[in-house]
């Protein structure tokens, strides 16, 4: 019995001696690679965007720093024991939701802030596309699948919650990412087919209701520049106007690097945030365009690679939606800035400038490298 044991542990260590730096840390090399290609990307053509504002280039690498530290800290951790943490993590999270409501810092016509002067100013539903997933997650991982009734019930309220808080700020673009998070979790826990139909069904009506009760003026009139921008140029259409002429005049090869003249010369408004896809399209075309895609398909083919390698169910739960609402991340941002969905404030992910969501965003794929990286040393002790 003894010979045994010791047999295991000497082979344990055999295995941490063999192990790479990374593996020691818990960092997936694969993810690690592409998500630094994705931060020099990003501070590249940020330069441009932002007409070479040195302050806020330094700001967003700051920020890159500051996630790929939460990333690295949040990749040590187990998932079970993640999980333990999660109830707590979705009161906290409604909890900071609500407080934005009271103390929240309004900009933009906006409140969707908490400002700590001299400290910190943070967006608490940034968070929640975290929050979200694990919380659906780790409750439906502790039933037996696919869900009853009650347990979609459940995981509704759970994710209606945090969704119309959101929409009180307003931000419908968060929002809707965040109900998608929730809705994911629900179809790999394997949903059946009626429950989908009947989803699918209740889109129109759920969407009049929130045409007549919920939306604002201007996410209505969002809506109305989506089907016809051309009735507005120099208005609300303005925006999308100019970014599909940005793209378009970028052709195959693009413009070259800083020489962009839609941007340069202010006729792209938000070109450092929402828009600044179009500034790659111009500078570098189609080809550069498509290289950002491919990068974008690595990351996404990775994270489901580690889904179909999951150990547990909170953890393939987990790593899917994480995976499939960057995809939906990704797919929102271009849609709307082609012209093929409504502008709804999604920014490009690690490419436009922000704090909150490049470290958010870090921190999820830190939680996708502690579910692969655990799972590995399970698997070979």
């Amino acid at each position: 019995m003894n010979s045994n044991f010791d047999r295991t542990i000497s082979q344990e260590d055999v295995l941490k001696r063999r192990a790479t730096l990374l593996q020691r840390m818990h960092i997936d090399g694969w993810l690690l690679l592409i998500l630094l290609l994705l931060a020099a990307g990003s501070l590249f053509v940020l330069y441009s965007a932002s007409g070479r504002h040195w302050d806020l280039l330094a700001k967003q690498a700051s920020s890159f720093g500051l996630g790929l530290g939460a990333m690295v800290v949040i990749a040590q951790f187990e998932p079970r024991f993640m999980a333990r943490w999660v109830p707590l993590g979705y009161v906290v999270g409604v909890a900071l939701l609500m407080a934005v409501e009271v103390m929240g810092h309004t900009a933009m016509g906006a409140t969707r802030w908490i400002n700590i002067p001299g400290v910190i100013r943070f967006q608490p539903s940034e968070f929640m596309k975290i929050i979200m997933p694990a919380t659906i997650a780790w409750y439906l991982s502790r039933h037996n699948l696919p869900p009853k009734l009650r347990h979609i019930a459940i995981s509704l309220v759970l994710i209606l919650v945090p969704f119309v808080l959101i929409l009180k700020q307003p931000d419908l673009g968060t929002g809707m990412l965040i109900l998608a998070s929730g809705a994911f979790v629900l179809f790999m826990a394997g949903l059946q087919w009626r429950w989908i139909f009947g989803a699918v069904a209740a889109v129109v009506p759920v969407a009049v209701g929130m045409w007549y009760f919920v939306l604002h003026d201007y996410q209505k009139q969002r809506i109305h520049t989506f089907l016809d921008p051309e009735s507005d140029p120099l208005g609300t259409g303005w925006n999308i106007i100019q970014s599909k002429a940005a793209i378009g005049s970028g052709g195959v090869f693009g413009k070259g690097w800083l020489l962009g003249t839609q941007s340069h010369l202010d006729f792209l408004p938000e070109s450092h945030t929402d828009f600044i896809i179009a500034v790659l399209g111009e500078e570098f075309g189609l080809v550069g365009v498509c290289l950002l895609l491919l990068v974008y398909m690595l990351l996404i083919g990775r994270g489901l690679v580690i889904t179909a390698q999951a150990q547990t169910l909170f953890g393939k739960l987990m790593a899917g939606s994480l995976t499939m609402t960057f995809f939906v991340y990704v797919f929102v941002n271009i849609g709307m800035v082609s012209g093929l969905l409504p502008v709804v404030g999604v920014p490009l992910p690690f490419i436009s400038y922000g704090g909150t969501h490049l470290v958010t965003l870090l921190s999820g794929f830190g939680v996708l490298m502690a579910i692969h990286t655990h799972r590995k040393w399970i698997a070979q002790v």
